[in-house]
């Protein structure tokens, strides 16, 4: 049962939200939750060993071999797991969703991102809006900390008010490569903000804010579980190839529309496709220039 009268966020955190493109929210699960979740994570990560390839479940490290599974992400996990399934409609994610958009919240997908300890691999500069653009811009990324996430593990960087810009190319030689290029970019790296806290807490994060994170070069593991929301009112551009009964079964409190709210909002188109399909790290590695390959690169500055 959903409490529609909960409210998590403070004034304080929704004018962040509104200036920045991004909150931290402390303690949002529970240390039972907390430790729910490491568990079906774990077991997860598990079901690669004796893979030798991607496939349609799991993305893997270039240093996973079958004997030693590694795994950058698992795809879709709130239809691999009950225990992922039901946190996509904690009561307490939505009520903060609400806080920020009203009560009608439609889910999107999901992804499960891995950084292990000492290899996990980095993720470039990108805006999500890049990949999905829609009607209106009230759509974010709810990450659940399953691991602490520290400055030396590899968290998620956001350029703060990057989310009031502009969409910025992601291709290179005409086709989608799902990251910016670095060079000649003039965005102000440096000032980009660690999104940092204890398992259980939560990030949310603008679809249209730019991110990326480093490699965790650390000794701990830095798991984040993420969600896609949008307003119910915010329809792809790019259709509903899921079908009509699909799109109405993500609604997941308050009411459909049929009347999707218009914005003027720079958008690009993310075609033609990238040569390498499978996620968005293989649609990456076809840049000849990467920022997080630079060590100078290889940390956050400023912790949120």
């Amino acid at each position: 049962m959903i409490d529609k009268e909960l409210e998590i966020l403070t004034r304080t955190q929704r004018e962040q939200y509104e200036r920045d493109g991004f909150i931290v929210v402390p303690d949002v699960l529970s240390p039972a939750e907390v430790l729910q979740l490491q568990t079906a994570t774990d077991e997860i990560i598990a079901g690669a060993r004796g893979l030798v390839a991607h496939d349609a479940i799991y993305d893997l490290e270039n240093s996973h071999t079958p004997a030693q599974p590694r795994v950058r992400r698992v795809k879709e996990p709130h239809t691999r797991s009950p225990v992922y399934s039901s946190l996509a409609r904690h009561p307490k994610i939505l009520a903060v969703l609400r806080d920020l958009w009203g009560p009608d919240i439609r889910f999107q997908f999901s992804k499960l991102n891995m950084k292990s300890a000492g290899y996990g691999a980095a993720v470039e500069w990108h805006q999500d809006w890049a990949f999905y653009p829609h009607t209106n811009d009230d759509l974010a990324a709810v990450g659940i900390m399953i691991d602490d996430c520290v400055e030396e593990n590899g968290p998620l960087l956001v350029l703060p008010g990057s989310h009031k810009g502009p969409t910025l190319s992601h291709h290179l030689d005409g086709k989608f490569v799902a990251a910016i290029d670095p060079r000649g970019s003039g965005l102000p790296f440096s000032e980009a903000v660690a999104l940092t806290g204890k398992a259980g807490s939560i990030t949310v994060h603008h679809v249209r804010a730019i991110h990326g994170s480093a490699p965790n070069l650390s000794v701990r593991d830095r798991r984040l579980l993420l969600y896609q929301y949008r307003a119910a009112d915010a329809w792809p551009i790019r259709g509903i190839p899921e079908g009509w009964s699909a799109w109405e079964d993500q609604m997941l409190c308050g009411q459909s529309t049929l009347a999707p709210r218009m914005l003027n909002l720079p958008i690009r188109m993310p075609f033609p496709p990238a040569e390498r399909q499978g996620s968005l790290y293989e649609n990456q590695a076809l840049m000849p220039v990467r920022f997080f390959q630079t060590p100078e690169n290889l940390r956050p500055v400023a912790p949120a």
